[in-house]
């Protein structure tokens, strides 16, 4: 029997979406046309993506500390999470050895004739900058916060909030129902608060969306596009074809139709289109996901965990711009090094979590092990990156989308009459 909570009205309103594509359209229509307005846009699509960062800690510290609350037993919360970062690891090296496999099947950056002598390093100096701190050991130390409340401060990271929280929720549940109930009912609370605070927010959206897309049309132009145009294009079709063949297939051995999946979550998809952030439909994602039946205690524990450690677009993205780099500059790699770079990029897709332009750092990071492709190579790629962002965020929303109804079903907590109902409403 599947418990899930009474769910809430999705956040923003049921026809948000609409007023996002809306956003977004205007936002490419004043970028194209007037590049400077568009420019001076940004801060619209920076102040959004800012309120929601703002909830998000707490938002996921409450979400995971009720969750794991809510199994009782905390043999269920080691299966989950045994479960999960199987299928995660699993998943994410079946997307990097999709990045490979396509990378070397359309040869996207064959015949592009890159001089190295002729790459500037200076302009990828502050990604690799921050790719030399992203070393193993010191990721590890970097989960620790210095205090508690460290954690939840601009400079503090997703997966310290995750340590904490499950640390917390450990200790809650151990407690018992009834000397835990005090705490329990403030936090239950307060995460409601919290996701109507996010619900005003989403009303935002569109300005978001508007602002993002204006400025990144207007600050590279829709003519910057050409000459990447086939990495580019490599990329969006990798993406389509690990969502529609690989996350596609999981969904059909579970009995779910990958296309009203999507349609289910397309207002949320096209949140993350206009703001190129999968953070920004974390809330609403969640509450999605308890509406098609996975139990609370199953989404408040993989979700969070999956926005960390779960990157499918990321890591489809790292090997194919690595051997675009590496075909543009006339570099052949071996079979034993592109092995070498998936291996490399396994670790490095987990260590760039809550950092800034996360895929540029973990390739860079990923390429500074790979001494036959420079680093500063990325430089080829650095005027595009932007325009991938959103494929990124997409793949890996819908990864994490699936994940958890992956698991839900695993551990026998997806009520399928409700989520087959759902569905079939679309």
């Amino acid at each position: 029997m599947v418990h899930s909570s009474p769910q809430p009205p999705p956040a923003g309103g049921g026809r948000l979406y609409l007023f996002v594509l809306a956003g977004v359209a205007v936002g490419l229509t004043v970028g194209a046309l007037w590049p400077a307005a568009g420019v001076a846009l940004k801060p619209l699509g920076d102040g959004f993506i800012a309120l929601i960062k703002m909830l998000i800690a707490p938002i996921v510290f409450c979400t995971v500390v009720l969750g794991i609350a809510g199994m009782g037993d905390l043999r269920q919360l080691g299966r989950v999470g045994g479960k999960a970062f199987l299928y995660f690891e699993v998943v994410s090296t079946v997307a990097l050895g999709v990045g490979l496999l396509v990378a070397n099947g359309l040869r996207p950056g064959a015949g592009f004739g890159a001089d190295p002598a002729s790459l500037d390093a200076q302009a990828v100096s502050e990604y690799t900058a921050q790719a030399r701190e992203m070393n193993f050991v010191d990721h590890l130390l970097h989960i620790i916060p210095k205090t508690f409340t460290d954690a939840f401060t601009a400079n503090g990271d997703l997966l310290q909030v995750l340590l904490l929280a499950i640390l917390f929720g450990v200790a809650l549940a151990a407690m018992g129902a009834e000397e835990g109930r005090a705490v329990h009912g403030f936090l239950e609370a307060t995460s409601k608060a919290l996701f109507r605070c996010v619900g005003m927010v989403m009303y935002l959206a569109p300005l978001g969306a508007c602002g993002a897309m204006a400025f990144t049309i207007g600050k590279y132009g829709l003519s910057s596009l050409g000459p990447l145009a086939s990495l580019m294009g490599c990329f969006y079709l990798t993406c389509l074809i690990f969502v529609l063949v690989v996350l596609g297939g999981i969904c059909a051995a579970l009995g779910i139709n990958i296309l009203r999946l999507l349609v289910h979550i397309k207002g949320e998809l096209l949140t993350i289109i206009g703001t190129s952030s999968s953070e920004s439909v974390l809330v609403p994602i969640m509450q999605k996901l308890e509406g098609l039946g996975c139990s609370r205690s199953v989404v408040g524990l993989v979700v969070p965990y999956g926005y960390s450690f779960n990157l499918d677009g990321t890591n489809i993205y790292m090997t194919l711009a690595a051997l675009f780099i590496a075909q543009a500059l006339g570099i052949d790699l071996s079979l034993g090094q592109q092995l070498g770079i998936l291996g490399v990029a396994m670790l490095t897709s987990k260590g760039a979590s809550g950092v800034t332009g996360a895929g540029f750092v973990t390739l860079a990071a990923t390429l500074a092990v790979e001494p036959a492709v420079p680093v500063a190579g990325m430089a080829l790629i650095l005027g595009i990156d932007r325009f991938m962002s959103e494929a990124r965020a997409l793949t890996n929303c819908i990864g994490n989308v699936v994940a958890t109804l992956v698991v839900a079903r695993w551990e026998g907590e997806l009520d399928r009459e409700r989520l087959a109902a759902t569905l079939a409403s679309r």
